[in-house]
């Protein structure tokens, strides 16, 4: 399944190749419930042709109008849907919440194709850029970006804006806890697959939106399966599988790389990945293990609970001292 932030970013350098104006709408803050997080896109040209989703529908249509009727030609704007004076902004969304969205109305041209040529390498995980766009001129820069945080950062006179490939879960082997990961992550929009080549496993398991691969993980990550979006978790005790999928995970961009088991069994691991597997100090210390969050967790849920939670802590540049 294709990131939806590719598509309409590949579609805004269609139509700007092909000379049309268009106007690149990003989601920076929501208040309250909304249907889509800070950070999704969507792009409109001047046909009132579209791709993406602001709301899931009702803020697309007061948006579209507006920009019918002109009302966006300024290189950049910020607006609020959900609540203020104008009976445009005040459309109601389903879940009664607040969006605000910057508008950015790019003319067709080199500067902002190649612009948009960078944005589409990120989103296929070539590279973590940073888009920062200044508020008063519309200019726009890219910086890459070699650190985990919020998507986005708004101060008063710009906004920077992360962009990278949509955040992956590989499920190293599937065990009772990676079912209810992969559940979870998918709930979170992360692209979530899982390897493991056990037939005997996996034969009669059922994962909604979730890529099954019936191969070694650490075949698929040495194969380039994994990029600095990407958070690597081993859940099956089985250390042919667990193991081999850390020593690989290392040796990448992910952002998380983690492996259950008790404290001792931790220890015992990770003397043996540095003694059979060659890691380094630096290596092992990439690796979370025990994985995931220390909240007594017990049965399945609760583990797999703590294991996304702490994916998402790291995520979202969050020390543990913050906690």
């Amino acid at each position: 399944m294709q990131h939806m932030d590719l598509q309409v970013v590949r579609r805004a350098l269609e139509w700007s190749q092909a000379g049309q104006p268009i106007w690149l709408c990003t989601v920076l803050a929501t208040y309250g419930s909304a249907p889509r997080a800070p950070g999704s896109l969507l792009v409109v040209n001047a046909q009132g042709q579209w791709l993406g989703s602001l709301s899931g529908g009702c803020v697309e249509e007061a948006f579209l109008e507006q920009v019918a009727q002109g009302e966006f030609a300024r290189p950049v704007t910020i607006v609020r849907y959900g609540e203020g004076d104008d009976a445009q902004a005040r459309v109601s969304l389903p879940c009664g919440g607040v969006l605000d969205v910057l508008v950015e109305h790019m003319q067709p041209g080199c500067e902002v194709q190649a612009h948009l040529q960078q944005m589409v390498s990120a989103l296929r995980g070539q590279q973590r850029l940073i888009r920062e766009v200044d508020l008063s001129s519309g200019a726009r820069s890219l910086f890459a970006d070699r650190e985990q945080g919020l998507r986005i950062e708004r101060e008063i006179d710009r906004v920077r804006v992360r962009v990278g490939a949509a955040q992956r879960l590989l499920l190293a082997g599937y065990s009772s806890v990676s079912q209810v990961c992969a559940e979870f992550a998918v709930g979170l929009g992360f692209e979530v697959i899982l390897c493991d080549p056990r037939e005997e496993v996996i034969a009669d398991v059922v994962l909604y939106n979730v890529e099954i691969r019936r191969q070694l993980p650490s075949q698929f990550i040495a194969d380039g399966g994994c990029h600095c979006d990407t958070a690597v978790v081993a859940l099956t005790h089985d250390p042919r599988i667990d193991d081999l999928a850390m020593i690989e995970a290392v040796r990448t961009d992910a952002f998380y790389i983690g492996v259950m088991g008790s404290l001792q069994t931790s220890q015992k691991r990770l003397e043996r990945l540095s003694r059979v597997g060659g890691l380094t100090d630096a290596e092992l210390a990439r690796i979370h293990a025990p994985i995931g969050l220390n909240i007594g967790s017990r049965t399945p849920g609760e583990i797999a609970l703590a294991v996304l939670a702490d994916i998402v802590r790291v995520r979202s540049g969050v020390s543990r001292d913050q906690l």
